[in-house]
Parts: C-alpha cells; structure tokens; sequence
C-alpha cells in the first residue's frame, strides 16, 4: 500500500547563537528540516529565491529563536497541493525562508500574479518590499512634490536603488544619495540617473559632502541608515522638510544606539518632520504600486537591480556580504538554475 502523505525533508538554516557584533558563520548551522504532512488547504512549495534583508539583523539578537526555522521574504512553486487556491505550478510569495522547501496553507501566501515580461524574482525588488518600502516612504509618508530635492542613504543598497529611481520618476527635481565605494556612486549616477551621489567613506565630513551634492538644502529624506548620515539630512533640511526613516544601518552591528543625531531641535527650528514607519502597515498600497511600475519595468524606464547569489548553501554569504554592504541593490538567493 502506497504512502499517500510520505516523510517531506527540506534543506534549512538555522540561528543557532546570538551574535556579538557582526555576524559570522559559526552563528548558523545547516540542517534538515522534517515537513509537517500535507492537508486539506495546504501545498508544497519548492522555494525559487530568497530575499536576505537588513532587518534580519536585528531578529537575531532577540526576535529569532535559536534552533528553529528562520523567516525571510521568498518566491516559490506550487510542487503538491490539497488547496484549490494553490494549484500545482503556481507561484507564491510567502515567509518561510531560509529553507529550500515549506508547507504553506493558502491564507498565509500570496499567489504572484502573472505580468508578461516580468521575472516573478521581481516580486521581492522592486515589485516586493523593498520597492513598497521606497514607494511608502516618498508617496506615504515625505510626500514628495514635484521639483523637490531629495537624499536617499545607502542608495546603492535594495530600497536606496528603488527609491533613487522612484524619486525621480515622482517629479523630484534632484536627487541625490550617499554610498560605500567609488564603484556604487558611479553606478548611481551613470546608470540609475542620480544628480549626484557620494562615498561616505571618503573625503570630508558627510555634512560637506552633502551640501556639495546639494547646495540648496533638500526637502526629503529616505533614510536607511540612522546615526550620521541622519545627522546629515536633518543638517541639510529646508524648511518643512521631511524625512522618512525606514532603517537604522549604522547600529546593527553595534548594540547600541550611535551618539548622532545630535541636532534633533533643529526639525523644530526649521518646522521639518521625522516619521519612522514599518512597510507592514501599507500593505494596501500593494496594487497602487504594481500599476505604477509595471508599465516603467517592461519599458526600461526603471532597473529592478538584484544582487543574485546562486545556491541554497551560500544564503549565509548572501547575508552576511549584504550586511557588509558589498551588494548592489536588492540582495537575493536564487535555489535553482531555471530561477
């Protein structure tokens, strides 16, 4: 007699210790994960890709617990179904990563639409979290108006990259960002169509670097970094400026909160706002974004940059290279060689 529900292993990575600092290798550990069964209303998924994030660096100093299945952003294929919902073959979008397989019911996945020339990868860049991020933070919360100035930090990174090129096709009138080599600031300006753009790493104080890049002040900010380069910004603002902080880069790794800002009153001085927001709370936005972009995607107006890094066993390079920012744009896993 056959087994009609068999034994389902998946490939997985798990936490494992927490960290003290940057994290390593030794902080995770590969293992095999046994699936629960398969019934009425759920399916298989074999993941495709999976999204490695900055804020998965602060999960692991609490939010994860060790010896588990991690969570991350991730596309896969519909292998074996009991839901009508998730027929065999369809693609979803879910949050079970860091693992090659999951069982997913269908209330807790999306099913990806189909949009013709455009790669379902997409749909954890510029079409996903990292682009609704971007969208959020210059259409929801700095609302931007056209001709304005904006500064993006880490604008080489998965969101700076969206909202570089969201910001300019909003209307700004200049757009300007910072980022962590010589090579990103070429690739700002000569292909993603920023003003101008800077390594933060070099020359004077990021207050003079800015004001190079932007002479008149600005009047947003997407901020990805905190600290410093916060300090910058609220340096740099005009009157009624805005900034919206969606990361805090600058103390991941640390533990603690840095020194700057330490010119907070001067967003009461120049009558300017700061508002931090999670992207889970504009999930309504979803489909205002795909109308948006899609049309640009499929014209080459917009760059869906992802850092694609090939295989399951090297999703910890993938992390721990974007941690230390050696990524341009979205950084992504591909399982599979078809993708």
């Amino acid at each position: 007699m056959s087994n009609s529900n068999p034994v389902r292993i998946a490939r997985a990575v798990q936490q494992k210790r927490r960290p003290d600092g940057m994290p390593v290798p030794e902080d995770f550990a590969e293992v095999e994960l046994v699936l629960p069964p398969l019934e009425s209303g759920t399916a298989l998924v074999e993941n495709l890709w999976l999204s490695v994030d900055p804020y998965m660096r602060e999960c692991m100093d609490g939010d994860w617990e060790l010896d588990t299945p991690l969570e991350g952003r991730s596309i896969g294929r519909v292998v074996e179904s009991l839901s009508p919902e998730l027929p065999v073959g369809s693609l979803v979008f879910h949050r079970d990563g860091w693992r090659t397989h999951a069982v997913v019911a269908a209330d807790e996945v999306r099913v990806l639409p189909r949009y013709e020339g455009i790669a379902p990868e997409s749909f954890l860049g510029l079409l996903g979290g990292t682009g609704l991020t971007a969208y959020v933070a210059l259409t929801r919360i700095a609302r931007l108006r056209a001709g304005e100035t904006v500064f993006i930090s880490a604008a080489a990174g998965g969101v700076g990259t969206a909202a570089g090129q969201l910001a300019r096709l909003l209307g700004a009138g200049r757009v300007v960002g910072s980022a962590g080599s010589p090579a990103k600031v070429r690739l700002l300006t000569e292909e993603l169509g920023l003003d101008a753009a800077f390594d933060y790493r070099a020359g004077p104080s990021l207050d003079a670097q800015l004001a190079e890049a932007a002479p008149d002040g600005i009047d947003v900010c997407v901020d990805n970094v905190g600290g410093t380069h916060m300090e910058a910004a609220i340096g740099a603002l005009r009157e009624f400026g805005r900034i919206a902080w969606c990361g805090a880069i600058a103390q991941y790794n640390t533990g603690t909160a840095p020194a700057a800002p330490r010119n907070l009153f001067d967003l009461v001085e120049k009558s300017s706002r700061l508002e931090g927001f999670l992207v889970a709370n504009h999930r309504d936005v979803q489909g205002e974004l795909e109308e948006f972009l899609v049309p640009h995607l499929r014209a080459g107006t917009v760059s869906d940059r992802l850092g694609v890094t090939d295989g399951f066993d090297r999703i910890v390079d993938a992390f721990l290279g974007m941690l230390r920012g050696e990524n341009t744009g979205k950084s992504v896993v591909r399982l599979t060689p078809q993708g």
